[in-house]
Formats: C-alpha cells, structure tokens, sequence
C-alpha cells in the first residue's frame, strides 16, 4: 500500500453506561450530526425494553448486547472473478466487521418497523433478537445460508 493505514479513532464512552459500544451504535444512529437526539432515542429505547422484558436477572443494556450478539454474522460470501466467471465465496469475518455489520442491520431493520417512533421500533428489534427473532436475525441467517450454499468454492479463497 502506498499510504499509511488509517489509525483508530478511541471513542469516549456514554454518559450513562460509560460503555464505548454504545457510543459506536449512537454514531451509527445519528442523522445530520444530531447526536444528543440520537442518544435520547437510545436511551429511550433501552427504557422501552426495561419495562417488556420477561426475565428479571438481565438488564436492558445485556439485552441489547445479547441482541447484538444474535444479529451478528460469522461468515459472509464476497465477489471473485476467476477467469470469466465470478463465484461467491465464503470467508470468516474479522471481529471488528462483525460488530459493525451488527449495528447497521440492527439500526437498518428498526427502521423499517411499523411503531410510531424510532425508540419504539428499536426496543421491538431488540427485544425481537434477543429472542433470536425478527428481521435482522433472519438477514444474519440468510447470509449463513447464503455462504453455506457456496461453500464448494471455499477453496478459490485469496
């Protein structure tokens, strides 16, 4: 490569849990720059899910975490060109992508939702996959399937 590679940015953790994950979603969240509005959708969301959770013994917080945990992929096909044809082929997912793609379905499907506001429709989607329902955790297994059903072309892997 002819430039250096990006270093990471070290996010500040949130004011509430004081957990740097939560502010890497609240980024994925945010629209225009909003950020405190995104945080209050958050926080609002979590409180959703305090007060519908059935088990006493976790938190909101570990429900979500457990959610993104459910939503998160292990394998994921990619586009090859060999010769003239191009094949799908499986590949494991370093860690950091997993959480990212995590995030952006999670935040993707809640929006797609039919509550009225956004703090609804994430708590449903977290609460959803938590259970190891609802619609990112289908698009989690939809891709499985997908690298499972192209795994004859594992060994073209670069």
């Amino acid at each position: 490569m002819r430039k250096r590679k990006a270093k990471k940015r070290v996010l500040l953790p949130d004011p509430r849990f004081n957990d740097q994950l939560v502010t890497r979603f609240v980024n994925n969240l945010m629209w225009d720059g909003k950020k405190s509005v995104a945080f209050k959708v958050f926080y609002d969301a979590l409180d959703i899910v305090e007060q519908k959770k059935q088990n006493d013994e976790k938190t909101s917080l570990e429900i979500w975490k457990d959610a993104l945990s459910n939503v998160m992929p292990h394998v994921e096909v990619r586009s090859r060109r060999v010769g003239g044809a191009t094949f799908q082929i499986p590949m494991q997912i370093r860690p950091d992508r997993k959480v990212s793609i995590a995030i952006k379905w999670l935040i993707s499907y809640s929006r797609k939702r039919n509550e009225k506001s956004m703090a609804q429709r994430l708590a449903g989607e977290v609460l959803a996959a938590a259970k190891e329902e609802g619609a990112a955790v289908k698009k989690r297994i939809d891709v499985h399937k997908m690298a499972d059903a192209n795994k004859a072309f594992s060994h073209l892997r670069f």
